[in-house]
Order: C-alpha cells, then structure tokens, then sequence
C-alpha cells in the first residue's frame, strides 16, 4: 500500500451476523450497476435570485458586454463580428444587448448528439441529466502508485472504465494527459482509443485547427458516416473556455467555429475565480462569467444561425489565504444554481461540474464532490462535466475515486426515479399496515415480499454491515474496496463491437495522419 494512502484499519473482535454490503462481490461481474438510461430530474430547481435579482445580473452581463467589452483574440472572429454590427476597436469587441440577446434566441433549447452506437445517444436539455468523465488532469494517483505524470496506459484504463459504468454517458476530454506521446499525435491515438473502447459521444478539444478536423473525421469514421449525414446532426462536441477576465483565445474560438459551421454542439464554459480572476462577489462573478459566455454564443449563432450550444458554469472561489482555487464550497453551489436561474432564463442548456480541492480519494474529496454533484441537480443543469474520478482542483484523475463517484451518481439516479414518491393506493400499503397490526414488523408480510428485491437502491461499494463484522473482514475501507473493483472491472473489460473495416479504415486515418506529422507544435 502507498504511504500516501489515507488508509488505517486495527483488528477488532468478531460478532456473528450484522448488516451486509455488496461491496466486496465474490465471483461474477465485478458490481451489480444500474442499466443505461437517461436520467430526468424532477424536482423544481433551486432558485435563490427573485425576478430583480435575474434582471440585476442580466442588466450586468449586459454593461460588460456593451461598455467594457470582450477581446477576441482569433481574426476571423471579431471580422464576423464587426460585419454583424458590433463595435470593434483592435481586438476588443463590444456588443449592442439587443444583437446578444437576438442571437442567444436563435440557440436551440434541446438536441441531441448521437454516437457510433445510437443506443447511446443522449438529449441535451429540459430536464435532461448527463453525466461524464473527469478530463484533463496531468497527472494521475492510485492507492499502489502514488501520484505520478499521466501516461497513454492509464489513459486507456480510465476510458475503459468510462465505458464500463453505465451512469457514464459520454467521453469526455482525456481523462488523464498522456504525456508519453508526442502532442502532434497525442490527438490522434487517444481519439483512436475512446472510440474503438467506448461507444458513447465522444469530445474534441479545440486546441488548433488540425485536431478538431482531425477528430471529427475520426467520429464520422467511426459512425460509418457520409460528410453529409455528419453534418445533418450533431455526434460530437467541443467544450472552450474563456480566458478569464474578459477574453476568448484564438485556439478555442478556431475550434468552436469549425464545429459550429458543421453542425456539432460547443459548450462554452468560463473559468471565473471569484476573488482571482473575477469579482469577490458571487453576484458580480457570475455576470462576468454570462458576459464571457454570451459573447461566444452570439459569434456561433451569427455563423450558424440554430447551431447548438450550451452554456457553462465553472464560477467557484479561491481560498484568499493561499489563492488556491477551491470547489464544492457552499459558493460554488450557490453560483451554480444562480448560473441555472439564467441558463433558463436565456433558454440554453448548462453545463456544471462534479469537482473537488481534495488531493487524496478521502473524506473531503466526497462531501466536496458530494455539494458539487447535488447543487449541479438543485440547479438543473443538463451535462456535468468532471463526475467521475476529480482530484486536486482538477490536477489528478483516480481510479479510485472514479469509482467512488459512480457510487454517489448512481445514488443520485435513483433519486429521480418515479416509483420512490408513486401515491397509489398500493404504495400506501393500508392493507398491509393492517395486517401487520400494532407492534408487528414488516419483514415477512406479503406487500414486503413482493418488493423488497427492488424496493431500495443497493450499492456496490458502500459497506452496511456492522463495525464488528466490517472489521472481522479485515476492516476494508472505502478507497481500498475502490481499489479491489476499478481493478476487476479493467480485468473483465471488453470493448463494444465495431465492425472490422471501420476500424481498419479508422487506424488507416490515424497512420497516414501521423505519417503527416499530425498537429504542428513547438518542439
């Protein structure tokens, strides 16, 4: 075990009997999951802005877009955005809110993005909840290995375990950095590796021209697709950023564009720290982060008129004593839910985030997560970005904690379902209260026989079995049992079917694409 492992157990004494998990599954499949579905939340979102305090922060996105401004740093944008009518001086553009507010109409409210397998196709919008993969951190950390760079082999385990849970409904970026392939093809391989692992929607960064054309000639391969039937319907995605305060970098807006004129969503996500790189306030980061978002959406619809799109929230807090960022904070949640408020004000889909500061899988990592995750439900977000497997603000992906997040998601599925608030006069069970009378139990009665296989969510990693029969076992704590499944579900892993000459037609791409040099870099 790790020193860096946050794990301690003593022996205790043994006592018979006590409450059973299913974390520890002997033989069979690695867990017992819940099947492939689209999750519909449907409670009422959380609403903590009145109507002025909607107006107040549209009013304000509105005075930085018209009078401050937005700097677009790609040429090709702002001489769109010029033509459209908005004031241009260098590259700084400042919007007329009659001309956002026009274009934001023209974004559709839902759509949906099918995959190589369309049985894993997913609705963007309404009350719509996706959720995906942690992506982008550098490095990558496990109970045997420690923290450590991320490599192409890690890469690949956390794809399959991408594919593997089924409350994982789409690929995102990758979700560790494998460094040790060069970046003028790192592109080329990882996109070869989600899309012959998985058969779930799948993400382009925008990170230059070639890269995004390169993955989604990859995605049209892959789905067996004309250019034209690719171009009919969306089947993949870019998320971008701003560089915030107040800029979008040429890279991203390159990207974002070339989707949008083919008809592929673009999620478009400022990164604002209160106190850092936005207001202190949550009311002023969050009307910096609509501005940032808003003006990117106006450029896309002005090129693609019903192009779709989503915007996202990323608005958290640092901690002032260190300027670290931090997530999972009761301001996180409350920026998420007003950023909610707005998304459906403005009719678009939202994009949230299930994140956390913890650099370990310990106990600060899941309430973190844990107030990440609900307030993304409170606040109706569609699409939650970084479910699974978040670490470090964002610096560390883990197996372990991948798979202690399903844990959490697959808990927050079953909240949604219907049957756990149905009124009928059989979910009332008078007959069987009656039956059982005063002072009886509920264990043996036939209402209970009937349902108790389905009636309550069972877990595949939480333990409820007692302390002295938990220790008689060995006293296996959570990220340890993490530990055991991620394992066993790698050892059982089998990709999803892809016919043979789509592959080979795929790997071809990827050989003559290298042989080309990929993607231009500086070294």
């Amino acid at each position: 075990m790790n020193d860096e492992a946050p794990i301690g157990r003593k022996a205790a004494g043994r006592r018979a009997g006590g409450r059973r998990g299913h974390a520890d599954r002997a033989g069979g499949a690695a867990i017992s999951q819940t099947p492939w579905r689209i999750p519909v939340n449907p409670d009422r979102p959380t609403e903590p802005l009145d109507e002025e305090g909607i107006a107040a922060i549209h009013r304000g996105a509105m005075r930085i877009l018209s009078e401050i401004g937005i700097e677009f740093l790609n040429e090709d944008a702002v001489a769109h955005l010029k033509a459209a009518g908005c004031t241009v001086e260098g590259l700084t553009v400042r919007f007329d809110p009659a001309f956002v507010e026009e274009m934001v109409a023209r974004a559709p409210a839902q759509f949906t993005l099918t995959p190589r397998n369309p049985d894993r196709a997913i609705p963007v919008g309404g009350r719509h909840m996706l959720f995906g993969n942690v992506s982008s951190p550098p490095n990558a950390w496990d109970l045997d290995r420690g923290k450590r760079p991320g490599d192409f082999e890690t890469y690949r385990e956390f794809i399959k375990l991408t594919q593997y849970f089924n409350c994982m409904h789409f690929a995102g970026g990758y979700p560790v950095e494998p460094i040790d392939i060069h970046p003028s093809v790192r592109h080329l391989d990882c996109l070869f590796e989600k899309l012959t692992l998985t058969d779930k929607v799948a993400h382009a960064y925008s990170l230059g021209t070639e890269r995004v054309e390169d993955v989604m000639e990859m995605v049209r391969i892959a789905g067996g697709l004309s250019h034209e039937e690719f171009d009919a319907s969306p089947r993949m995605y870019t998320n971008i950023n701003s560089v915030s305060p107040l800029k979008h970098d040429w890279p991203m807006l390159d990207g974002a564009m070339r989707l949008a004129r083919r008809g592929q969503p673009v999620v478009v996500t400022p990164f604002t720290l209160a106190g850092a790189m936005a207001p202190v306030t949550l009311a002023g980061a969050v009307a910096l982060s609509l501005a940032e978002g808003l003006s990117a959406i106006a450029l896309l619809q002005w090129i693609a008129p019903g192009c779709p799109v989503a915007i996202g929230t990323f608005t958290s807090n640092v901690d002032m004593k260190s300027g670290a960022p931090a997530f999972g904070t009761p301001e996180y949640m409350r920026a998420t839910q007003m950023t909610g408020q707005m998304a459906r004000f403005y009719g678009l889909p939202m994009r949230a985030s299930g994140v956390c500061a913890s650099n370990v899988p310990d106990g600060q990592a899941m309430w973190e997560t844990a107030n990440s995750l609900w307030s993304a439900v409170q606040s109706g977000t569609n699409i939650v970005y970084h479910a699974a497997g978040w670490l470090e603000g964002g610096l560390i992906a883990s197996p372990e904690k991948f798979v202690m997040d399903c844990e959490l998601i697959q808990q927050i599925q079953r909240y949604f379902e219907p049957q756990l608030t149905a009124t009928t006069d059989d979910d009332l069970g008078i007959d069987a209260i009656a039956e059982v009378g005063a002072g009886g139990h509920f264990f043996g009665c036939a209402h209970t026989q009937e349902r108790y296989q389905t009636a309550f969510y069972q877990p595949f990693l939480s333990d409820w079995r007692n302390y002295e029969a938990w220790s008689a076992e060995g006293g296996v704590w959570t990220v340890e049992r993490a530990n055991r499944l991620y394992k066993r579900i790698l050892a059982e892993f089998e990709p999803p079917p892809m016919d043979e000459a789509i592959r080979e037609e795929l790997a071809a791409f990827v050989d003559r694409r290298k042989a080309e040099g990929g993607a231009p870099t500086d070294f």
